[in-house]
C-alpha cells in the first residue's frame, strides 16, 4: 500500500508538472540527545528531526538532512552546500560569519550550558574550580578571564562520553556542557543518575538554538509562522523529548525522582488549601 501511494503521488506530480520545494538542512554529526543524534544507519533523529518533519508536512516542502562533522557545518552553509543550518545562533562563530548576511529563525528551543559537579561539591565557589572538563569546540562562557589568568586549566575531550568519564573519575573539578544533554546521558545511557549535578551558583549561559540560512529567508519566515501556529504540537514534542525539562534554576539538573517528588508535593499542598 505504501509503495502504491508513493507511485500515485509521483504520477500526480508528473501529470501536473508541479514539484515540491526541496531544501537541505545541514545538521551536526553529534550525539546530542534528546535534542538530536545519529542512529546506527546514519539517520538524523530526535526532537529536532521530528520538529522539522512536522514543519515539512504542514508547509508542503521537502526537507532532507545532510549530516556533517560540527567543524564542517558552518563552511557548508557559507559555501552553499546546504540551504540551512541547525543549530545556530548569531553569537556563534562571529569571526567566520563576518561579511556574510545570515538570517536566523526565532528561537527553536531554549538551553542552558553550565558546569556539572559531584553532588558534594555543589555550591562551592568558582575559586574551587581548578580543572574543568570540556568537549573540543565548546566555549566556557563566564570562565574565560580565570582561564586566561591561569587559574582554571581546561581538559579537552573528543566527546561527551569521554568528558563525563573524566569528571566521574574526579580527574577534573567539573564538566562544562549542555545541562539537559549531560543529564540525559547520565540518566539514560551511563545509568548514573545524580552522579553529577548542575551547579546553578556557578557561571552558566542561557540561550536558544535557531535555524539559519543565507538565501532562504522567506522559508525562515514560514518556519517562524509555523512555530506560532502550532504551539501546542511543538510544546508536546518538547515535553515528549524533555528538551526544555526544568530549565528554571531550582529544577535543572535534578534527577527525575526528585522532580516527581516536587510535583507530588505541589499537588498535595494545593489540595490541602
Amino acid at each position: 500500500m505504501k509503495h502504491s501511494h508513493v507511485c500515485s503521488l509521483f504520477a500526480l506530480v508528473c501529470a501536473t508538472g508541479v514539484s515540491a520545494e526541496s531544501y537541505v538542512i545541514g545538521v551536526e554529526k553529534l550525539a546530542f540527545a534528546p535534542h538530536y543524534s545519529i542512529d546506527a544507519q546514519g539517520q538524523y533523529q530526535g526532537f529536532a528531526r521530528e520538529l522539522f518533519d512536522l514543519f515539512a508536512a504542514k508547509s508542503g516542502v521537502e526537507l532532507s538532512y545532510k549530516v556533517l562533522p560540527v567543524e564542517e557545518l558552518l563552511p557548508a552553509l557559507l559555501n552553499g552546500q546546504v540551504d540551512l543550518k541547525y543549530p545556530d545562533s548569531d553569537t556563534w562563530a562571529q569571526a567566520q560569519k563576518t561579511g556574510k548576511a545570515l538570517s536566523y529563525s526565532q528561537g527553536v528551543v531554549n538551553y542552558v550550558d553550565g558546569v556539572l559537579v559531584a553532588p558534594q561539591r555543589q555550591g562551592q565557589s568558582i575559586e574551587q574550580i581548578k580543572r574543568l572538563a570540556m568537549v573540543n569546540g565548546w566555549t566556557p562562557w563566564g570562565y574565560q578571564e580565570l582561564i586566561d589568568a591561569g587559574k582554571i586549566e581546561l581538559t579537552y575531550s573528543d566527546d561527551l562520553h569521554q568528558m563525563i568519564r573524566q569528571a566521574l573519575k574526579k580527574d577534573t573539578d567539573g564538566a562544562y556542557f549542555n545541562v539537559v544533554v549531560a543529564t540525559h546521558y547520565l540518566d539514560n545511557i551511563r545509568a548514573r543518575p545524580g552522579a553529577l549535578v548542575f551547579d546553578a551558583t556557578l557561571p552558566h549561559n542561557r540561550g536558544s538554538f535557531h535555524l539559519s540560512t543565507i538565501k532562504h529567508t522567506e522559508l525562515l519566515q514560514r518556519f517562524d509562522q509555523f512555530m506560532l501556529e502550532h504551539t501546542a504540537e511543538i510544546t508536546a514534542l518538547k515535553s515528549q523529548h524533555r528538551v526544555e525539562a526544568n530549565l528554571d534554576p531550582e529544577r535543572i539538573g535534578l534527577e527525575q525522582w526528585k522532580l516527581d517528588f516536587i510535583e507530588r508535593k505541589k499537588r498535595k499542598d494545593a489540595q490541602s488549601q
